[in-house]
């Protein structure tokens, strides 16, 4: 049998939705289930590069690509998106952000947006197009999720932590509520990966070279080690997985 027939990985055939694709894993999630053969709407708020991921997907299975810039948190933009979509195999949960503070001087306008981004806008997302039968019975929904909230946590990263940890919980519940319909659920919980979110001047070359000690593999990871969790999930490779935390962080929480 030619190797490529028997490819458990493969996308081919599916259509999958990516959110916050503009960049780091989300990004590499959607040009990597491109090359394994899926047709990908990307979907994020900066429409330039959303435009230079779009340029970046594979396109040699003859797929359909699309592209749909619009912000998660607001409801008529969501619903248009959910709208417009047909019938899914794959969703991928990827928008987020990530602004270090301490809790005690969070104010609530703050509190609520990261909670709108990480947490609601994926949410309602899933919830609409569940709905809607938009999901296809035996599809996959994968959830990022984060070490940081689930198995550790820094200074700063409380209100982080919370959005990462109502998303495990919202993976099991889903998983089990659509387990009679074949519809998987899981979520990725990397530890650090080595995005743009770095090249803030917020954390020192010197402090992340000392904190990149702390890695048994010796390195952060990079956007394409979480693409690949990804299209293991998405994959038929993974059709006896549903409830899980794909816990890849370099062997970060070993010790």
């Amino acid at each position: 049998m030619n190797i490529d027939e028997f490819n458990p990985f493969s996308l081919k055939g599916k259509k999958i939705l990516v959110t916050g694709a503009s960049s780091g894993i989300g990004q590499a999630i959607a040009i990597q289930s491109s090359k394994m053969g899926a047709s990908v709407i990307i979907s994020a708020r900066n429409k330039e590069r959303l435009q230079e991921t779009f340029e970046n997907l594979d396109k040699s299975y003859d797929q359909e690509h699309e592209i749909a810039c619009i912000d998660l948190i607001d409801n008529d933009q969501l619903c248009s998106l959910v709208d417009k979509i047909k019938n899914l195999d794959g969703l991928v949960n990827c928008a987020g952000i990530a602004k270090p503070l301490l809790y005690k001087f969070a104010k609530p306008e703050y509190i609520r947006e990261i909670m709108e981004v990480n947490f609601f806008s994926s949410a309602i997302l899933t919830q609409k197009l569940l709905q809607m039968k938009k999901i296809k019975k035996g599809s996959s929904i994968v959830f990022l999720s984060s070490i940081s909230g689930t198995e550790v946590t820094i200074l700063g990263e409380s209100l982080y932590s919370a959005s990462k940890g109502a998303i495990n919980g919202l993976v099991k519940g889903i998983a089990l509520e659509y387990a009679p319909q074949r519809i998987r659920v899981n979520a990725i919980t990397p530890g650090m990966v080595d995005t743009h979110i770095l090249d803030s001047e917020v954390i020192s070359e010197e402090q992340l070279n000392e904190d990149r000690k702390h890695y048994p593999l010796g390195r952060y990871g990079k956007p394409e080690d979480i693409a690949n969790a990804a299209v293991y999930l998405l994959s038929d490779a993974s059709s006896w997985v549903t409830g899980s935390n794909l816990l890849i962080d370099g062997g970060y929480t070993l010790q």
